[in-house]
């Protein structure tokens, strides 16, 4: 409650007591009594700062588009739950991801790794070769595009157009304030279609050895969407060979299948340490 309506409560209730005081002089005592009760209430409402989702977030106005075209950012903050599958030869790879607060289950064919928002928990066969700090919530954000694009700790800026067999596509440059994550150097440009404002690729690069910039971008095209709980996420991410920073001809392609997105949080055991596992140092 701000301080005009705080004001508006006072004046009205004097006009209550001023029209009261000619019928029943003794309500005026028990209705001050009444509003010194509630006085206390009245003036931790009016202290009380605001919430995350009440403070306006400055997003440029491209980028804005773009979540629309997807279905909203809105909407996408009511989800709290994204499982999906990803097609891994004989075996795929099962990952679960708390959309809150990022915490991740992944079970593949040799390993079984799990994020507690803290430490990761690793059960992995001898063949296993993986690196599970660094593949923490990688695929994930690769699929949650454009949406993990609001995160905390962005600096926007607009870039160059992507040409591409003729098409232009605008490009909205996506770097991290340092500290962010556990690799704020890398940088992303996310390119949409200048009229329907559909993401339409992805590049990116990758600094997690070496913890300095670089300027060696790969590429990801977003061409197949499905439609889930009312947003549109990529049902396959194509990655795409390089010449002189510019994306030329297919490389490979991952598939998502078994995609569900919901509202309804995973049970919090679903990321706590499982039996066999053990903490991976970073």
């Amino acid at each position: 409650m701000g301080a005009s309506k705080l004001t508006t409560l006072f004046f009205c209730y004097g006009l209550f007591i001023k029209k009261s005081c000619s019928k029943q002089y003794h309500l005026i005592d028990y209705n001050m009594k009444y509003l010194l009760l509630l006085l206390p209430l009245i003036l931790v409402s009016c202290s009380t700062t605001p919430t995350e989702t009440q403070q306006a977030i400055d997003y440029p106005e491209d980028l804005r588009q773009v979540f629309e075209a997807h279905g909203g950012l809105a909407k996408w903050q009511k989800m709290n739950a994204l499982t999906y599958e990803l097609e891994k030869g004989a075996v795929d790879e099962l990952q679960k991801i708390d959309l809150k607060s990022r915490k991740e289950y992944i079970k593949g064919k040799d390993f079984e790794m799990a994020f507690d928002g803290e430490n990761i928990w690793l059960k992995a066969d001898s063949t296993y070769t993986g690196s599970p700090w660094f593949y923490k919530n990688l695929m994930f954000y690769f699929y949650a595009m454009p949406f993990v694009l609001a995160d905390d700790g962005i600096i926007y800026k607009e870039v160059s157009p992507l040409i591409f067999e003729g098409e232009s596509y605008h490009g909205i440059l996506i770097a991290y304030e340092d500290g962010v994550g556990v690799s704020s150097k890398d940088e992303y440009v996310l390119y949409y279609h200048p009229e329907t404002y559909q993401m339409e690729w992805l590049a990116y690069t990758v600094t997690y050895k070496s913890q300095e910039k670089s300027d060696n971008f790969k590429y990801i095209r977003y061409t197949d969407w499905g439609d889930f709980e009312g947003l549109r996420l990529p049902k396959t991410l194509t990655w795409y060979h390089v010449e002189d920073g510019i994306p030329t001809a297919p490389r490979n392609t991952r598939v998502f299948q078994n995609i569900k997105l919901t509202d309804i949080p995973f049970e919090e055991n679903v990321f706590e340490r499982f039996d066999g596992a053990e903490a991976v140092e970073r």
